[in-house]
């Protein structure tokens, strides 16, 4: 690729420009951010990027645009930069949830350009330039979003390019994708925004130092829990419909545990139990985490 433009350079987009520059991926890096904050960072962290202060200076000259904001963003940067978008460009980006921002999508993004969605599986609880790096990508999955208007070229390069990141890649479509990462993603995330705040609850109910007695379970979440709170709130709008159904799957199964334990029906806790320990078996087996345990030490 001769050029590539990165909308949002926070932790993911920041993550990009390194490992683009590392393989040597493109001639040149464009970085178009709105914050301060950020902007100020990069330039400390001296980033093998060019800054432009309107992403519009520099279409022409890009092979591939990529989102990286808030999807809440999407529909005023499609605005900003329609006008100068041409059918040379590949448009993607890297948000979590698929079915609504496909929509907007389709309704404001110019039909001549080429568009197809992207979600590298990659993150972490800490946002910012400064907390990115080029392995984040590395054997992680990366899902694209195929649908019937979807250019066979588009996608092969597409692929090649989440490849040469690092990533491994898989296409679905954009209801199988949301349906799934509501279970494996967005549940377990609203899981832990809720036992945090209930936590904060009861430490005011019962006027208890609560938190610097947390253990392990407590810790492990609060960390999930430090999550951008823009980008979650995005998540959670964007896929209302899969994440309300995961809730109400995952308050039948605590209903039957709270059940279990007020009859202290033996049986069906340990079954429970010894039946969700296969699951981390199978993550250790896929190679997704190493069996050894890690208290937040190293």
């Amino acid at each position: 690729m001769k050029n590539i433009l990165i909308i949002g350079c926070g932790l993911l987009g920041s993550s990009l420009v390194r490992k683009i520059k590392q393989k040597k991926i493109s001639k040149q890096i464009f970085v178009y951010e709105k914050s301060k904050k950020y902007l100020s960072q990069i330039k400390k962290l001296k980033l093998p990027c060019k800054i432009v202060k309107n992403p519009n200076e520099v279409i022409d000259l890009c092979d591939l645009i990529i989102f990286c904001t808030p999807m809440s963003e999407y529909q005023n940067i499609i605005k900003k930069i329609n006008p100068k978008l041409n059918s040379k460009n590949i448009v993607t980006d890297i948000g979590s949830s698929k079915i609504e921002s496909q929509k907007i999508i389709n309704k404001y993004l110019t039909k001549k350009t080429n568009w197809l969605s992207s979600h590298p599986i990659a993150g972490s609880e800490v946002s910012g330039p400064r907390n990115g790096y080029a392995s984040i990508f590395d054997n992680k999955w990366c899902v694209l979003i195929k649908d019937k208007n979807t250019k066979l070229n588009t996608l092969k390069v597409l692929k090649n390019f989440w490849k040469k990141i690092g990533s491994k890649v898989v296409v679905m479509n954009a209801d199988q994708h949301d349906k799934i990462f509501s279970i494996t993603s967005h549940l377990p995330h609203l899981i832990a925004y809720n036992l945090v705040k209930s936590a904060q609850d009861f430490e005011k109910q019962q006027s208890y130092d609560l938190i610097q007695y947390s253990a392990g379970g407590l810790r492990d979440f609060s960390r999930i829990a430090a999550s951008n709170e823009i980008m979650w709130r995005d998540i959670f709008f964007n896929n209302k419909g899969n994440v309300s159904k995961a809730i109400d799957l995952f308050i039948k199964n605590l209903l039957d545990f709270k059940k279990d334990i007020l009859k202290q029906n033996n049986k069906n806790i340990l079954l429970k139990l010894k039946n969700t320990k296969k699951v981390r078996a199978k993550i250790i087996k896929l190679k997704h985490d190493i069996n050894k345990p890690d208290f937040g030490r190293d």
